[in-house]
């Protein structure tokens, strides 16, 4: 995807919902941040090319020297190349590297890099769904007490209609399309990188599990319900219908992963 006008020609989200500006103190890490979401979360697909160097600085509000660091930090890391030349770039690569990856510190005082995660704790497991409970179902909520425009009712109609046909091997990423929408809806800028984040620590969690045929079914129907609720302007069955969809996801992690 390369619009980065907030959605694109299908009305669904594009990169620009993530690349945002960070904390000034904390610029070359909140880039990095801003970036692998916007990637692992599919804003920005496999093959997908980034916005231009001084276009991509200036959505992000940072010096195109901190940039390059940034990309050159997820370029060591797997997770986009540089091409030259008329077509020239960088572009996401085709396979993304397993795993969400944690910042260490360089050495000598220099940038700090792309690591491999270590094995999830259970402690870190039930923080994450214990803050996806409390962002999502608030989040669902709140999108459900807001007046949406003929706009917003279309692409959130269709972001469902998307992740219901998806292929198994595209439903992660469709999924979270569909909750980040939830959140872009609310109305909070705050809000969507704070979805962002939870939403790359469950999937991180889902990947290490079997993707189940009957699991992607049940899925569909919450999300259906989650939908209708909201569109119709029903706060308590929005958030009941998005905390018994978070449950079920809940208990496929907890048997897998105890």
């Amino acid at each position: 995807m390369t619009d980065t006008g907030g959605t694109d020609a299908a009305g669904d989200l594009s990169a620009d919902l993530l690349l945002r500006p960070g904390k000034v103190v904390n610029a070359f890490e909140e880039t990095v941040q801003r970036l692998l979401q916007t990637i692992r979360l599919g804003l920005i697909g496999p093959g997908g090319r980034l916005p231009a160097e001084r276009e991509l600085a200036s959505m992000l509000s940072v010096s195109r020297d901190t940039l390059r660091d940034a990309i050159g930090a997820l370029a060591d890391a797997g997770y986009v190349v540089s091409r030259r030349g008329r077509y020239g770039g960088t572009f996401v690569v085709d396979e993304l590297p397993t795993g969400t990856p944690v910042m260490r510190a360089g050495s000598a005082g220099g940038s700090a890099v792309l690591v491999e995660r270590p094995a999830v704790t259970p402690a870190e497991i039930e923080d994450t769904l214990v803050l996806r409970s409390i962002l999502e179902v608030g989040a669902a909520r709140q999108a459900a007490t807001g007046e949406l425009s003929g706009i917003e009712r279309e692409r959130l109609w269709q972001a469902l209609e998307d992740c219901s046909a998806g292929s198994a091997e595209d439903y992660r990423r469709l999924d979270s399309r569909l909750h980040l929408l939830i959140a872009e809806l609310v109305g909070s800028p705050s809000l969507v990188p704070l979805i962002a984040d939870v939403r790359m620590r469950t999937n991180e969690l889902l990947d290490r599990i079997p993707l189940i045929a009957a699991n992607i079914v049940h899925s569909n129907e919450q999300h259906e319900d989650i939908v209708k609720a909201i569109l119709r302007g029903h706060p308590d069955a929005a958030a009941q219908a998005m905390e018994e969809h978070i449950a079920g996801s809940e208990a496929l992690l907890r048997g897998f992963l105890g």
